[in-house]
């Protein structure tokens, strides 16, 4: 039992080259890029944080982290209405990323356009309702709500 296990585990190891080649997702080097640009981008460096985003999404246009770090990095320059394209594009991709919802409602929020911010953080709080973000934006939503 114990060989079978370790050839399982062998033979998963020889496989991930190839699994990050066929799904560039599942890349650690595009997750170690995504990362490096979330932590730009909460840096205040948006426009690294940008780039650096951009070269993982080139790959893998639905990256979650990527699409973080993107968003952030957009909405902190205010620009706002290419905020709103780039992640109602890639929920368009993908439906269930979180913080694409949370980027574009923020735009939303800095535009005024609280009907489609709420929608946006409605959502984001179904699919992430233990993010950190969470606690802000029910304040947000509570706030408007008033």
């Amino acid at each position: 039992m114990r060989t079978l296990r370790t050839s399982m585990i062998a033979a998963a190891i020889a496989a991930a080259p190839l699994l990050a080649a066929a799904n560039p997702c599942a890349d650690p080097a595009n997750n170690t890029k995504a990362d490096q640009a979330l932590s730009l981008a909460r840096s205040g460096k948006n426009a690294e944080a940008e780039a650096a985003a951009g070269a993982v999404l080139g790959a893998c246009a639905t990256h979650p982290v990527a699409i973080a770090a993107l968003g952030q990095a957009i909405v902190s320059q205010k620009r706002y209405d290419d905020a709103i394209a780039k992640m109602t594009s890639a929920v368009g991709a993908k439906q269930d990323l979180a913080y694409a919802y949370l980027w574009r409602g923020y735009a939303y929020y800095y535009k005024k356009q609280h009907d489609k911010m709420v929608g946006d953080f409605e959502t984001f709080l179904k699919l992430a309702p233990s993010a950190p973000e969470a606690t802000t934006v029910k304040q947000l939503l509570a706030s408007i709500k008033r």
